[in-house]
Formats: structure tokens, sequence, C-alpha cells
């Protein structure tokens, strides 16, 4: 008769234990001197930065999705992490906020080391690049209800913003410039369309196509760029919106922080959309899905003065990433209108 224990169910306590002190040092290669405990105790402790006056903390929390099933399938645990840091520290950008913490969740059906870290040390790497702690996580081991290699992974941001200068749209108006950022993929978004199309034979993942520079296959994995530390660059410059352009494309995103009495209107033609979305309409996909799935090649859009939009795309530039001015906003009911 086999053993009655913890580790004959398929949780091995012992493993998970070991991985403490990996997950403590990568940790600790994303603390600020807020931090007062971080991974390893029952809570983790950080302390607010100094200056604020009224303080106001926001939060949000995200996954990666079916992107998922590519990255496990192709071994990309650090992109995993990288993904979903970047899912919640690009929705925390939104705001003007400073972020404070994260937290990583992490289950899997069977433990692997290897992989464990290396999606920690996704989360790691992208939290140092935004100046936020990864305070603690979780990873639960979870026999029968996941298959042993496959996992899913999420993550949770908290950051802070003064209260006068929280970036939620009330100061937009009617003429104001949209300035789309370029994304540097799919992101973590419309995963399970693409997938439909690669299990039709519709998409070929090996191929290269018109105006790729590589394998479909390539592209598909390539990381969730991470908007944060720009994005507060352009708040401090007074940048009036901001929008992470993720599931919903631009009609289901960039008006989200916009009063209702104005319409973001898009020309489409005003920045070169990549070459996928070229192949996903061949194979049969129609503009309007293309539209509402993916985000056509903007990851994230700003608001700007009319004769600010210079200035931000320099910024933009500067920090390696290529903006066009958009769209402008007109008085309506608060869509957005894609003009082709």
């Amino acid at each position: 008769m086999a053993e009655l224990t913890y580790k004959a169910s398929g949780v091995d306590t012992a493993a998970a234990e070991a991985l403490v002190e990996s997950y403590r040092r990568l940790a600790r290669s994303t603390n600020s001197r807020h931090v007062l405990a971080g991974v390893g105790g029952f809570v983790g402790l950080i302390g607010l930065p100094p200056g604020y006056v009224n303080p106001v903390l926001t939060a949000c929390t995200d996954g990666v999705g079916t992107k998922l099933r590519l990255l496990i399938a192709n071994g990309r645990g650090r992109t995993a992490g990288m993904d979903a840091a970047a899912m919640c520290l690009n929705d925390l950008a939104t705001s003007g906020a400073q972020p404070l913490f994260m937290l990583d969740y992490l289950a899997v059906g069977k433990l692997d080391a290897a992989t464990a870290e290396a999606v920690v040390a996704g989360f790691a790497r992208y939290c140092r690049q935004a100046g936020c702690a990864l305070l603690g996580g979780e990873t639960a081991e979870m026999p029968g209800f996941y298959p042993p290699g496959d996992y899913d992974v999420a993550g949770f941001a908290v950051g802070v913003v003064e209260r006068d200068k929280i970036v939620d749209g009330r100061r937009c108006r009617a003429g104001d410039v949209v300035v789309g950022l370029a994304s540097s993929g799919l992101h973590s978004n419309g995963y399970s369309l693409v997938r439909l199309l690669l299990d039709r034979g519709l998409l070929e993942a090996e191929k290269t196509y018109p105006g790729g520079d590589g394998p479909l296959l390539e592209y598909l994995l390539r990381p969730t760029r991470l908007y944060l530390p720009l994005a507060r660059t352009l708040a401090e410059k007074g940048a009036k919106a901001m929008a992470h352009i993720t599931g919903g494309g631009l009609p289901g995103n960039a008006g989200r922080t916009l009063p209702h009495t104005l319409d973001i209107v898009v020309q489409a033609g005003s920045w070169p959309q990549p070459w996928i979305y070229s192949a996903m309409a061949r194979a049969g996909v129609p503009r309007q899905e293309l539209w509402s799935a993916f985000n056509m090649g903007i990851g994230f859009t700003v608001v700007a003065e009319p004769d600010q939009v210079q200035e931000f795309i320099a910024l933009c530039h500067g920090a390696g990433i290529e903006a066009w001015p958009i769209g402008t906003l007109q008085p309506g009911t608060g869509r957005v209108r894609i003009h082709e």
C-alpha cells in the first residue's frame, strides 16, 4: 500500500521550501528602502514614500490568459512572469501612480523548480524596471487541477498617487490629441483566436510572413512591453488621460477614462500596423474582429494638449518606444470611432 503522505498525494512541501531562498534573492533585487519585510514571512511590509500630502492608493490585478499555452509549450517561464507583471503595472500606470509593490501568484500541477524560478525572475525583472518591490507571493502546488507541466500565473500591484495629480480624464477637451505608443507584439490578448487559427492551419507557427523578420511563433512569444516608467514621466508632464490597450483593443480601452461627452476619432493609417494583422486578415479574420481583439500595434495611449504632442513623442522616442499622433477628441457620447 502506498504511503499516506502529503508528498504521495502530489504536494512536495520540501521542494517548495527549497525555492523560498531563490524567491527571496529575486525579491531583494527589487527592494526599495521602504520595504520593511518581504518574502518568507506571513506578510510583506512596506512604508509609504515620504512627501505625499493626500496620498491615494491604487490597485489592480491581472493574468496572462491563454498565451500561457504557447509560453508553456516553448519553455518561456520568464516571459510569463514579465507578461503578468506588465499587465498589472501598465494598468497601474494609467492613473499616474508610483508603484509600491507587487505580489505574484503561481499555480502548478507539479512543482518544477526551474520553471517556478524563471516565472518569478520575470516578475522581478519588470519590477526592477518599474521601481516596484516584489513584496511576496504564492506558489500553489495543486495536483489534479493542472496536468504536470501546466501552470497559471497572475499578479497584483499597488501604487500611490497624490489625490490632486490623479490622471483620470477630467481635464480632457475637444481638440486634444491621442498619442499612440507602439506595442512590442500582441502583448497578452487575443491568443485564443490566434490559437484557433493555428489549430485550423490558417496560420503556421514556423512560417515567416511578408513583413516579418522571423517565424510567426517568435513574434507570438514576445513579452508584453512595460510602459510604466515612461507613463509616469508623461503624467508629470501633464498627460490628461492614459489607457492600456488590452482585451477589447482600441475601441474597448482608449476611451475608458474619458468624459462621456467626448469621442476619440482614430485615424487608422496614422501608424504602421504590424504585418501579423494582414496575415490574420488573409486567414479570414474580419477587420472589425481584429480591432476588437488585438492592440493593432498600439499598446498604450496618452491624451495630450495639441502643443505638447511633439514633446510627448520625443519623450517616447527617448525611452526607445515609437509613438504617433493617432487621433483627436471630438464632441460625442464616449465612443471610440476608427476611421480606415
